[in-house]
């Protein structure tokens, strides 16, 4: 498997273009310049089978919708947060952009509890990761030595909860039981900045001392 890191938008959210020698491809938040990316999955000869999001905050799902209509793939979000997508109230951007609010249509599949999600030869295990938001979940691909981890986990650092929904000390166990406890060779692929590690953050990480 081979993925791409790609940093959308004003916020620079990183949406994660995964992809097979199939040229298939999971797309995990495609959060802005919706037609940008479709150019370059199809500059790629890429063919999307599914779109994962971490959570709904509106910088994660702005180009949800074109890759969708484009290429015909569902969508998968937390129960918690499905109600998000259509809602600029609930995802954030009605507060930050105002009447520029950004929706998403309705996700088809609707992700209710932790554990397989294979999709094609894709094949992940949902950890639920609230703290930042109440529906926020990671992707860990145990074969590959990778954890998506949305904005809950960065490199240094950890996801803000001062957003509606978020709890800080909820946030912390997440990490610490979900996150922590994956191999210290797990690459982390955080929804803002650089990829780090398991290792690197048990080490470095200011906001996870005492753990």
């Amino acid at each position: 498997m081979k993925w791409t890191q790609l940093p959308l938008g004003p916020l620079q959210t990183n949406a994660y273009v995964l992809e097979n020698d199939k040229k298939e491809a999971i797309i995990i938040d495609p959060g802005s310049e919706g037609p940008a990316l479709v150019n370059w999955l199809q500059e790629q000869a890429l063919h999307p089978l599914a779109i994962l999001l971490t959570h709904a905050h509106f910088d994660h799902i702005g180009a949800v919708d074109d890759v969708r209509s484009k290429f015909n793939c569902p969508v998968y979000i937390h129960s918690k947060e499905q109600d998000w997508l259509t809602d600029g109230d609930k995802n954030g951007s009605s507060r930050f952009l105002g009447t520029d609010a950004i929706t998403a249509q309705p996700a088809e599949h609707i992700i209710k509890k932790e554990g397989a999600l294979i999709v094609g030869s894709f094949h992940f295990t949902v950890f639920e990761t609230p703290g930042h938001s109440p529906g926020s979940v990671s992707y860990y691909i145990e074969e590959h030595s990778i954890v998506f981890s949305g904005d809950a986990l960065f490199a240094q650092s950890i996801g803000r909860t001062d957003l509606p929904g978020g709890h800080h000390d909820q946030l912390l166990e997440s990490i610490h039981e979900k996150l922590m406890t994956l191999p210290e060779e797990t690459i982390v692929a955080c929804g803002h900045g650089s990829p780090t590690t398991i290792a690197n953050e048990m080490d470095h990480n200011p906001f996870l001392s005492g753990f």
